[in-house]
């Protein structure tokens, strides 16, 4: 490959890789951060979530080829997500209302020795803000609607910084099925999609659907399951370095959950191996992602 075209992915690096975790499609939301039970709402409370996520990836593409740049190349992201819930006593269309805040810290290392280009950062991501959680509660299942905005909050200085440098409006819709009547077999399925705003240089990314499921099963207190995510982008980019190509990519693995309930904690550990990725402007990456949460009900 030229080094015109390693410099082109260079540059389309830093203006949209920083902020997203591997081969993310345009939108600030990361999948893989939910999994088993992932549109079920706790009951009214308050609650904090931390999502500890690392993703890494040594297999990385120019887009729209089938070839890995020449050379050493690697991504690594850690990002930890702080979310806090609070669950009303509130009842909007029989539903449980709740508003809730993501604050996410973030460190990326890009390693590509094709272009050269390295860098690293470690800084505040762009804050989500969500007036609007619904949870319904049935006898066999649960469903989840919700609304927010990501913030273009988060540093843009350079190739690593995480913010995006645009904001975007993301709704969720989803539902959790109890296949048994002690509720020990679950499916569930979360949606969210984002429309993305346009950037200081004109740069509009392409709206963005993100899906994640999982099947678990109690096995006693602990929970084990069945995982994935596929994230598309539903529309093209459009302005400034805009192509053709729609980003996507998908991945599953397995989920565990240990609860903690004279602690009022739970955790969850889950693994993820990307199977298939397409980037849009950006170089294209393919890895896996470790996740560890904690949740406490206060």
């Amino acid at each position: 490959m030229r080094f015109s075209t390693f410099l082109k992915t260079a540059l389309a690096l830093a203006a949209s890789l920083g902020a997203g975790l591997g081969a993310q499609a345009a939108g600030h939301y990361v999948p893989g951060v939910e999994g088993v039970q992932a549109a079920s709402v706790p009951p009214p409370g308050v609650y904090y979530l931390g999502y500890l996520a690392d993703y890494k990836a040594d297999s990385v593409r120019a887009p729209g080829t089938k070839e890995n740049l020449p050379g050493d190349n690697s991504i690594h992201v850690t990002a930890l997500a702080n979310r806090l819930v609070w669950i009303t006593d509130h009842k909007i269309l029989g539903a449980d209302y709740g508003v809730e805040t993501i604050v996410p810290v973030q460190r990326t290392q890009l390693d590509l020795g094709a272009v050269p280009l390295h860098d690293n950062d470690t800084d505040l991501g762009d804050i989500y803000l969500g007036p609007v959680v619904l949870g319904w509660h049935g006898s066999n299942w649960d469903a989840v609607a919700a609304a927010g905005y990501w913030l273009d909050s988060g540093s843009t200085n350079s190739p690593a910084s995480p913010g995006k440098g645009y904001g975007s409006t993301m709704l969720t819709a989803g539902g959790t099925y109890y296949f048994d009547a002690g509720k020990t077999w679950t499916g569930s399925v979360l949606a969210r999609y984002e429309f993305n705003r346009t950037t200081s240089s004109g740069f509009k990314p392409g709206q963005t659907l993100s899906v994640e499921w999982g099947l678990g099963k109690a096995l006693g207190p602990v929970v084990v399951g069945l995982v994935g995510y596929t994230q598309q982008q539903m529309s093209s980019d459009s302005g400034p370095g805009a192509l053709d190509h729609k980003a996507s990519r998908s991945a599953a693995g397995a989920e565990l959950i240990y609860p903690m309930l004279s602690q009022g904690l739970f955790l969850k550990g889950a693994f993820y191996q990307e199977f298939a990725s397409e980037a849009a402007t950006s170089v294209e990456p393919k890895g896996h992602l470790l996740r560890f949460t904690l949740v406490k009900a206060f």
